[in-house]
């Protein structure tokens, strides 16, 4: 039987139980990654917490809504026993008739009537093979550039906090993305802090002249899989390749494990090229729409 329940009557324990025993290896579900990014998020969950599907909800002006939040890629369904794919249409049978708008982005795809349904791809690199063999799988045009970059002799930091690594993207690349507020990057930064205190990621980070951060990335680890969340590059870092030589260490390091890089996806073609050049498979996930508002409040944003 599948239950709504509000943020405060949710289990943490058995939530997380679940989400860990998913087929989907996936940090986002996780209830200290929703508490820091969606507060006062719901859910549905069946059957004792067999299968549980978060619901990142808010309200404006007095209207309950469904959003993916900044800096969380995808939710859905989660079960470590049921088909996911069929277990989402019955989530969305009992969702609630309060959220009369729902723009959600979810691992399954969903064939369900007044939905709107979209594709998009997120990139992951299965690194159980040894270093040279994932070394072949390289493009030309990446081995160029990881050799192009390791002739500069980038060191690699473990000790960019993450206030520099955000002051980093807020000085090269925010003023071209659109739709992150501050409170979202305040949202990071939490993110980052108790990821970082509770050994769940790491920032690494390379440093150029007067040890200032030309390059950055903040790594999400769970249970076997490394989350490249937020990737800041500056016009140093991009001349220099530095990108390249840094995700070719991380491969280095963590070749012959059961490890896999989640490049978390992008719709910028560069940045897509550059997650497939390391020889990553496209793993599709799904952005599901539903819009039940009464005319004019259609265009409720």
């Amino acid at each position: 039987m599948i239950e709504f329940l509000k943020n405060h009557e949710i289990d943490r324990e058995q939530w997380d139980n679940c989400i860990k025993a998913s087929k989907r290896n996936k940090p986002y579900a996780f209830s200290w990654y929703l508490d820091i990014m969606s507060p006062g998020w719901e859910a549905l969950v069946d059957d004792d917490y067999d299968s549980v599907f978060p619901l990142p909800s808010k309200t404006k002006f007095g209207i309950r809504y469904i959003a993916t939040p900044a800096f969380l890629q995808q939710l859905g369904a989660f079960s470590p026993d049921k088909d996911e794919s069929d277990a989402i249409c019955e989530f969305i049978d009992y969702m609630p008739e309060t959220y009369k708008h729902i723009d959600l982005c979810v691992g399954q795809e969903l064939n369900y009537k007044g939905f709107i349904c979209e594709g998009r791809s997120n990139f992951i690199l299965d690194l159980s093979e040894l270093y040279e063999k994932l070394w072949e799988n390289f493009s030309v045009h990446c081995k160029r550039n990881v050799d192009s970059a390791a002739k500069k002799k980038p060191e690699i930091v473990n000790d960019a906090t993450p206030d520099e690594l955000i002051n980093l993207f807020l000085q090269n690349r925010a003023r071209d993305i659109k739709g992150i507020k501050q409170s979202d990057y305040q949202k990071l930064k939490n993110l980052m802090d108790f990821c970082l205190k509770n050994k769940k990621g790491r920032i690494i980070g390379v440093r150029g002249s007067r040890q200032r951060l030309i390059y950055g990335t903040f790594i999400v680890e769970i249970h076997g899989c490394k989350t490249m969340l937020f990737v800041v590059n500056s016009p140093d870092s991009r001349t220099k390749r530095t990108g390249y030589f840094v995700l070719n260490e991380l491969i280095r390091q963590n070749s012959s494990t059961k490890t896999v890089i989640d490049f978390a996806g992008s719709s910028i073609p560069a940045i897509a090229s550059f997650m497939e050049s390391f020889g990553s498979k496209k793993q599709p996930f799904f952005r599901i729409y539903s819009n039940r508002l009464p005319w004019p409040l259609k265009w409720f944003k």
